[in-house]
């Protein structure tokens, strides 16, 4: 795997992705936890192809600033790039930009994981 690697994704705002749906009486923007939550998903994928049979890659660490508001209805693009590779552990810079302006901005964590290993692991900690 090497550093440089990008990834992109664009999405459209939906209700479901929507502050406002977590019923605390907040607008229909999009929502901190989404915005995350596609910014990890856009690293993912953008190494998924780079990974050994049974190998994953798991959440670590997310610094992420959300700086604008999105209304639902408005697209968003998610721009990854992967800064850092030191063993299992992957560094990415992520960015968002809705059609006005830059929505967000930060890093991502990752770490490469065996598939089985990981699973045993909770096996024996559901025990």
């Amino acid at each position: 795997m090497e550093t440089g690697t990008k990834g992109f994704r664009e999405i459209t705002v939906t209700e479901d992705m929507a502050a406002s749906k977590s019923g605390m009486g907040l607008p229909p923007v999009l929502s901190t936890p989404a915005l995350i939550g596609f910014m990890e998903t856009t690293c993912y994928e953008s190494i998924m192809s780079e990974l050994e049979e049974g190998q994953a890659t798991v959440g670590a660490k997310v610094d992420v600033t959300h700086m604008a508001a999105t209304p639902i209805g408005m697209k968003v693009r998610i721009e990854t790039e992967l800064l850092e590779v030191k063993g299992s552990k992957l560094v990415f810079k992520v960015e968002a930009f809705d059609e006005v302006e830059k929505a967000g901005q930060g890093t991502h964590v990752r770490f490469i994981i065996d598939k089985q290993g990981f699973n045993d692991n909770l096996e024996k900690k559901k025990k």
